[in-house]
């Protein structure tokens, strides 16, 4: 079972991601920004297969009916629901704060391509601002 950026879900045994994409928007196999860069690995632990489709689940359906909120709720909140309800690693409070923090440290890319795609934008901005402000 994978977390991805945009933060969806798998669920099912066959990978199916689910991605809280928009106002009452959750998207399966489809993501709101593409197909994912990178990843965090979940362990199963204690959870059953069902307990964990039963999660994921629920909180698909949960956030079906919910506005997304980009600062407040959004994609890591909806995964942070399904963590939540299969008490993942015997927690029940995990936040989008903690699946954020957690994909920067245990995430994983997808390969170079999705190195590349997650940093180039940012790096080529970052390349014309020091143009701009050295050049002018």
């Amino acid at each position: 079972y994978n977390i991805y950026l945009s933060s969806g879900i798998n669920a099912e045994y066959g990978g199916v991601i689910y991605d809280f994409a928009g106002p009452y928007t959750v998207t399966v196999d489809n993501m709101a920004f593409g197909n994912p860069t990178k990843y965090w690995q979940l362990e199963l632990g204690g959870v059953k297969d069902v307990e964990w489709d039963t999660a994921v689940l629920r909180a698909s359906q949960e956030y079906r009916g919910r506005m997304h909120n980009l600062c407040c709720d959004n994609c890591h909140s909806h995964v942070a629901m399904g963590l939540n309800l299969m008490a993942y690693q015997g927690r029940t409070n995990w936040n989008m704060v903690h699946i954020a923090l957690y994909m920067v440290i245990y995430g994983r890319f997808t390969g170079f391509g999705g190195f590349l795609k997650t940093y180039l934008p940012f790096l080529i901005i970052l390349a014309l601002i020091v143009l701009v402000v050295v050049f002018l």
